[in-house]
């Protein structure tokens, strides 16, 4: 009964969402809270900004987005600056490459392209790959016919997962100006590494599925990823106004200037997005338009139909190593579970359905992702005693 409940809760909460009421724990209407204790929950979630980045000297910068439509609070915050040469501070308004929290949205794209008929979750990817990508992977020891849309989502392909081998950021940061093609990274995965294991039976985290995603929507919509994203998602249905595919796209019109992302003291802001950038990665964001994204999936506003979203976090098979769904995954805290996605350059982005609560960050240093943990976890946990729930 339990697991039954649990599968039908987001479904619920988007049938009622839908009506337009606002959501609290456990589905009920949410009263707004009192404008001394919005200003006090404000004045708490800055106190828990800059007790990180104080307590770690080595940190650049801080930006987080907090919204909980259903209590009327909103908060942006930063804390430290934009760019360690100037020592520019860092603004709310700023974006930044967000990596893998692309995954999310291109699995979204893929499941309204579903949802239209205009491709099938259990289709084998040899039907909707061009000949030049089909050959090659052939080659390279994989079953096309077995290997389907479902597994590229889930990382249940066994694709050899050319972005973390170590040889790739190697040839990165040897030549970070170089501009990759997406045919380049999955040759490069080719050379690099064999088959994880048969479709469906092993997980193994693989950028390599996801921009192999990238050319299939692009296949199918006649339009470039960054483009078909916007179509598809409704960008501007849910005025995600500071969000864009760089350098496939242009970037809107009045946006602010990009936010310096640094992996240890090396500033990464003039590598070209090529490295993560065909469905992968790629995206730049705020973390008001993340917020705004994930919020979006669960509240109706991208799907037409809510059993999308059911599939979309339905674990993809059973004993699967890792709690990982369809380009989406859970994040809990005090056995509240939210849900997200995380990148590497350190930003993440999670919304509790069940308390209507969506919290993302970057933290401007990758590989600090313990800190970003504890700061979602706290900054969770501060809007949730500000309901008295």
């Amino acid at each position: 009964m339990r697991r039954r409940l649990a599968r039908a809760l987001p479904l619920l909460l988007v049938a009622f969402l839908a009506t337009g009421a606002p959501a609290g724990a456990h589905g009920q209407t949410a009263a707004c809270l009192a404008p001394d204790r919005v200003a006090a929950t404000r004045e708490r979630m800055r106190q828990v900004v800059d007790s990180v980045l104080h307590s770690r000297a080595d940190l650049p910068g801080i930006s987080v987005y907090v919204e909980a439509a259903g209590l009327c609070l909103t908060w942006s915050g930063s804390a430290g600056v934009s760019d360690l040469a100037t020592g520019k501070t860092l603004s709310v308004d700023q974006p930044f490459r967000i990596a893998s929290n692309t995954k999310t949205y291109v699995a979204a794209a893929t499941l309204r392209l579903i949802e239209d008929g205009r491709l099938k979750l259990d289709d084998p990817i040899a039907r909707r790959l061009p000949k030049e990508y089909v050959d090659r992977l052939r080659a390279g020891g994989y079953d096309l016919n077995r290997i389907t849309i479902r597994h590229l989502l889930s990382h249940t392909s066994g694709l050899y997962d050319y972005a973390m081998d170590p040889a790739f950021m190697t040839a990165v940061m040897a030549e970070p100006g170089k501009r990759w093609t997406r045919l380049e990274q999955v040759e490069f995965a080719l050379a690099k590494g064999k088959p994880y294991g048969e479709p469906g039976q092993v997980f193994h985290y693989a950028d390599t599925g996801y921009i192999l995603l990238g050319e299939i929507i692009e296949r199918i919509t006649g339009k470039g990823l960054g483009p078909a994203l916007r179509d598809l998602l409704g960008y501007q249905r849910l005025q995600l106004t500071s969000t864009w595919l760089e350098t496939l796209e242009p970037a809107p019109q009045g946006v602010a200037g990009r936010a310096h992302q640094y992996m240890d003291s090396t500033d990464t802001f003039a590598m070209d997005p090529s490295l993560d950038l065909y469905g992968g990665g790629g995206l730049v964001a705020t973390p008001r338009d993340m917020v705004t994204f994930l919020r979006g999936l669960f509240t109706g506003r991208i799907y037409r139909k809510p059993s999308t979203l059911q599939t979309m976090l339905t674990t993809p098979f059973p004993g699967a190593q890792r709690d990982y769904r369809l380009g989406i995954y859970p994040f809990t805290v005090d056995g509240e579970r939210g849900w997200g996605h995380t990148g590497f350059w350190n930003t993440f982005a999670f919304y509790w359905p069940d308390r209507d609560i969506g919290i993302s960050l970057a933290v401007t240093q990758q590989g600090q992702g313990n800190a970003s943990r504890a700061l979602l976890t706290s900054l969770y946990r501060v809007v949730r005693e500000a309901s008295g729930k």
